[in-house]
């Protein structure tokens, strides 16, 4: 699909709403005579996050594969005011987009410093021959702050020079996120990123996630653990059967009779 280009603008609509950092305007995607998202409105602003939910086959994880660089059937999606429907996801992560996915993904082979380095390096468009031939790369030293900062935050340190295969699934959690983070995002999508962690390494993702959102990151979450969500979430969207039926507060959404009915 080619994406009709659009010039940066300071608001979302003609009513002067401020940009949001990320966003879905009637967004569809198909999969036969499915439509597993259903002409979806989201707005993902800077500082805060925006939180997901609803039941097993609501759409949750296509939508968020839709605006991390899927294939979009009708609709449009917006990066800080950019049309980037037609990109592909490692052209939205030069823009400044990063995910987290559902099943833990890194390179188990590589030390979780090089998984943090690699992503650096992609958001700051090292190319393949500057890496292969060790060429000056004017961003190195970016990068590196980068990286060592994503470790500090999430309490790597230790596990710096350790294989990524040899780390237990809470603690790749966290790599993934420090990853994320590697590649100074302004836009950070997180699928389940609660899955497999326990009580004290989800407190710990608790307080992460606010204070990244502090810093001014735009965060979207989509989640199972809805004392995770209704903890950190500033705005939270009720999916079912590929719409959003109920948006708000997390506690204008615990008193919603529709959000309740469907899912909590």
């Amino acid at each position: 699909m080619n994406a009709r280009r659009e010039s940066p603008t300071t608001a979302d609509a003609e009513g002067g709403e401020p940009m949001s950092a990320l966003r879905a305007e009637g967004v569809v995607r198909r999969f036969g005579g499915l439509r597993a998202v259903d002409g979806v409105d989201l707005r993902v602003p800077a500082g805060v996050v925006t939180a997901v939910i609803g039941p097993n086959g609501a759409g949750k994880s296509t939508l968020f594969d839709c605006l991390a660089g899927g294939r979009v059937d009708a609709g449009r999606v917006y990066v800080g005011g950019r049309d980037v429907t037609g990109l592909p996801a490692h052209r939205r992560a030069r823009l400044g987009v990063a995910r987290t996915f559902q099943v833990v993904s890194v390179f188990p082979s590589l030390t979780v410093l090089d998984n943090l380095r690699v992503a650096a390096e992609n958001r700051s468009g090292a190319s393949a021959l500057t890496r292969l031939f060790g060429l000056p790369d004017p961003a190195r030293g970016r990068t590196g702050s980068a990286v060592e900062s994503a470790l500090r935050r999430l309490a790597l340190t230790e596990h710096a020079h350790t294989p990524a295969g040899e780390l237990p699934v809470g603690i790749l959690r966290m790599v993934e996120l420090a990853r994320a983070l590697a590649s100074s995002p302004s836009v950070l999508l997180l699928d389940e990123p609660a899955s497999g962690l326990d009580d004290a390494q989800t407190d710990r993702l608790r307080h992460e996630l606010r204070a990244l959102a502090a810093d001014g990151l735009a965060i979207l979450l989509v989640e199972h653990d809805m004392d995770l969500v209704f903890g950190v979430a500033d705005t939270v969207h009720v999916m079912a059967a590929g719409r959003i039926v109920a948006s708000g507060t997390p506690a204008e959404i615990r008193r919603d009779e529709h959000a309740r009915e469907v899912y909590l």
